[in-house]
């Protein structure tokens, strides 16, 4: 990334940054607890707020910690259309203060190095922390080292992969703003699992809406690993041909195995390709820090948990929600981490006072943006069969069309979620 452009990005985030801490009196990163129960919860995102909430509202008596290493978080829903150009990152940015002020949750911003599963110990850059349960959201991580040639510190500043929304998102959009008309891009796509399943065939629906308008010339060239969409392969499709007809070479099975950044070159195990712009979106894994702890299971990739209490399978007195968790069928999603939190929050606190836990019943719903306007969605709910989360039949399906509803909708969604996160 260019100088100007980091310095243009860290402007649009700090001033969210300053905003958020507004009224908010942050915690010392001290190993002393209170005389009750403490649970911290590691991750301000979908899962963490929501869980640090729950925990709060249905046990006031706990002592409860949010720690996140940013003073905001930048929704990765909705940021498809920051690329696309129909909404300000602004609008998916929030802040702790109400969580601290309304709730009594502690917030201490920290980046912490290590989980000591054992001695129920978290290490940061400032000290350490005691808990007697930890509520782990942390995300993913990249699994660079599958693809020849990526560096994980410059890479992304030539061909940004916008999968952790912020800072790469505002890349990726001037990145396709300084594109001349009759330019390419290419967009690859991991192999799933990945963090939200529709979320790469959106943004192909909202780069191609941008250039329909901006750079009718353009073409958009699709190297996806899996041999087909991934979600909502037939509205998608219809999308492209509705809106975008002939801007868009989608390509199956075509897993990028190197990179060429000087050249801005992509090689597959079929071909290599050129372009102008290159959204490489590499495969992922939980974060390193659920590496670090042993919370991976044997897939070297993601987190087993207990599908009751999303306790970890692996490490006693750690619950793994979000995108880092095995959830069976569950997408890894805003929605389903939304969901997760709500269920091990209701069900830690049943725990820790020797009540009966809920029998858990979980739902998601995916939005996908076709344009500005339309959009469609999937939708689902889960509960626990035979000891592991299932969909049950018949609740749920896809939308039967693209539709400007749909995208009110979504909007309502976004804007939602977003003020039950942060307020």
């Amino acid at each position: 990334m260019s100088a100007w452009t980091r310095r243009d990005a860290l402007k649009v985030l700090g001033a969210a940054s300053l905003s958020s801490l507004a009224g908010v009196s942050q915690a010392a990163f001290d190993p002393l607890k209170t005389n009750g129960k403490r649970v911290v919860v590691l991750g301000g995102g979908f899962g963490g707020t929501i869980a640090a909430k729950t925990l709060r509202i249905a046990d006031p008596s706990l002592e409860v910690i949010l720690i996140d290493r940013r003073t905001q978080h930048v929704m990765c829903p909705g940021s498809n259309l920051v690329i696309g150009g129909s909404r300000s990152i602004e609008a998916g940015t929030f802040g702790y203060a109400e969580l601290v002020n309304k709730y009594g949750v502690r917030y201490i911003q920290e980046e912490v190095s290590a989980i000591d599963g054992e001695k129920k110990m978290i290490v940061g850059s400032t000290g350490s922390l005691a808990y007697d349960r930890l509520i782990l959201s942390p995300g993913i991580d990249f699994r660079f080292d599958e693809i020849a040639g990526y560096d994980p510190a410059s890479t992304p500043q030539v061909m940004p992969h916008a999968w952790i929304a912020g800072e790469q998102t505002l890349l990726l959009r001037k990145q396709l703003e300084g594109m001349p008309d009759g330019g390419t891009v290419i967009v690859s796509i991991p192999l799933a699992p990945f963090r939200c399943p529709p979320g790469p065939y959106e943004r192909i629906c909202q780069m191609a809406w941008y250039f329909k308008q901006a750079k009718p010339k353009s073409k958009i060239i699709v190297l996806d690993a899996n041999p087909d969409l991934a979600s909502k392969a037939g509205l998608f499709r219809k999308g492209w041909a509705k809106h975008s007809a002939g801007m868009i070479d989608y390509r199956a099975s075509h897993k990028v195995v190197k990179v060429s950044p000087q050249t801005m070159t992509v090689h597959t195990e079929v071909e290599d390709l050129r372009a102008d712009v290159i959204n490489l979106i590499p495969p992922q894994k939980a974060a390193r820090i659920a590496e670090q702890a042993g919370l991976v299971g044997d897939d070297k990739r993601w987190c087993p948990v207990d599908p009751v209490t999303f306790e970890s399978k692996k490490v006693p007195g750690i619950h793994v929600i979000g995108d880092a968790c095995i959830a069976g069928p569950m997408p890894k999603s805003g929605f389903s981490a939304n969901s997760q939190a709500k269920i091990c929050a209701l069900n830690l606190v049943a725990t820790l006072k020797g009540d009966k836990r809920i029998d858990p019943s979980a739902a998601n719903i995916c939005y996908s943006f076709i344009t500005d306007r339309e959009a469609v969605s999937i939708a689902a709910v889960y509960r626990v069969t035979d000891g592991a989360i299932a969909a049950v039949p018949g609740a749920g399906g896809l939308s039967p069309d693209l539709s400007e509803l749909e995208g009110r909708y979504a909007r309502a969604w976004l804007a939602n979620i977003r003020a039950e996160m942060s307020s």
